[in-house]
């Protein structure tokens, strides 16, 4: 077991509710509880003071690295929840998840609103881990530098495509099994995200440093806390959806989260990304400000991300997986969003164990220690508890 550097977290909003186990000042303790008992796989900071909310029976916890936050196996994914149909939330809250990842961009503030009908008292907050996302990041980036491009002579436009092209190849985002297509539409997105990053090496300083960077973040947090209807997110991702290291260089990133921070409003930092996961976990760690990182990561893609993983968990970057079950199963057109049998076979080969499909993804990537949780998008209190199957099980992986 690798033994994790000394690291305190306070907060303006630390919760004072903390379970017996938390208030002891023990110099030695594990992350994954199940009724209470350790588990050897998930080490917590010496001396450091692990925050608890909603701990129930049955459910396990791991901590998420240096933020000390004690969260759920099992985080909501509320991409598809709607103020229509909140009882997936409640029925996660009385099984002891306590944490809830939204975004402004799902259902166009639809799923902030939902958790706002259901955590719409101070107790009902504070009794939850609430993240959120800066969804319209990426797109500002990328139109500033569209708009310089399309003033640009042919033959430079030219030349800049070209490099773009040179740079997504150099980036190995297109190795097979490193690139996944999760929803429609997707690959075309790269396409402005490599035109930044070829523009950016001769025009980044007239980009980079445009104040309209820390304006977005600062009016999309404000959006997202009126619609949840809370005065602060314990983790802000930005950007959402990252696809390049330089995305999240950009200086405007921090120096809005600490103003955030400073006025109570936002408590860690992150970013998610589905596209170039390893060089921009790597960069993480060498930014060494980002807290928290949601990546893609599941039974294909392993491959590129693990040693990086480590890397970030020794580095006491919290870490959540994503997309896990979305390699073998979509919700999508099979047209659109293929998923070949190969992969089904691959994951079936590992755990041949009969159960369904998603659960088998998300029991796959808990078996991996360096993470703290995966991410479950759910939308039924059907599926939440065909999920929930998966916490604090440890199997046998069998070779593919």
């Amino acid at each position: 077991m690798n033994k994790m550097s000394h690291y305190r977290v306070m907060e303006r909003r630390e919760f004072l509710q903390k379970s017996s186990l938390a208030a002891l000042s023990v110099p030695f303790l594990t992350g994954n509880l199940i009724h209470g008992v350790p588990d050897a796989s998930n080490t917590i900071f010496q001396d450091s003071k692990p925050e608890w909310r909603n701990r129930q029976p049955g459910m396990v916890y791991r901590q998420l690295g240096r933020t000390c936050l004690m969260v759920s196996e099992l985080v909501f994914g509320t991409e598809r929840i709607t103020p229509d149909n909140v009882r997936p939330l409640e029925v996660a809250i009385e099984r002891g998840i306590n944490y809830y990842d939204t975004a402004p961009q799902y259902g166009k503030g639809a799923a902030e609103t939902a958790l706002g009908k259901v955590f719409d008292t101070s107790f009902k907050r504070e009794k939850v881990f609430l993240a959120t996302k800066i969804s319209p990041f990426p797109g500002l980036r990328n139109r500033l530098y569209s708009e310089i491009f399309e003033t640009l002579p042919a033959a430079k436009k030219e030349a800049i495509q070209n490099r773009a092209f040179q740079l997504r190849k150099e980036c190995g985002i297109e190795k097979p099994g490193y690139f996944l297509v999760y929803w429609p539409g997707q690959p075309r997105q790269l396409d402005g995200v490599f035109l930044s990053d070829a523009m950016m090496e001769e025009y980044g300083e007239r980009v980079e440093t445009s104040p309209e960077f820390k304006k977005l973040i600062i009016t999309s947090i404000e959006g997202s806390l009126k619609r949840v209807g809370t005065d602060y997110f314990d983790v802000v991702h930005c950007p959402h959806s990252a696809a390049s290291p330089q995305e999240i260089k950009n200086r405007a990133i921090n120096e809005a989260f600490l103003e955030l921070k400073k006025q109570g409003k936002a408590r860690f930092l992150g970013f998610s990304t589905h596209h170039g996961m390893a060089s921009l976990l790597q960069t993480a760690i060498d930014l060494k400000y980002f807290d928290v990182v949601m990546l893609a990561y599941n039974v294909i893609n392993y491959g590129f991300l693990d040693n990086v993983i480590k890397r970030a968990r020794e580095n006491n970057i919290g870490l959540i997986a994503m997309k896990a079950a979305m390699a073998v199963s979509t919700p999508y057109d099979p047209q659109q969003v293929p998923v070949p049998e190969w992969r089904i076979q691959k994951l079936n080969q590992i755990i041949p164990e009969e159960m369904k499909l998603s659960v088998k993804a998300y029991l796959w990537a808990l078996q991996n220690p360096d993470l703290s949780a995966v991410v479950s998008g759910i939308t039924t209190e059907e599926m939440l508890i065909e999920n929930l199957s998966a916490v604090g099980k440890k199997i046998d992986l069998l070779p593919a």
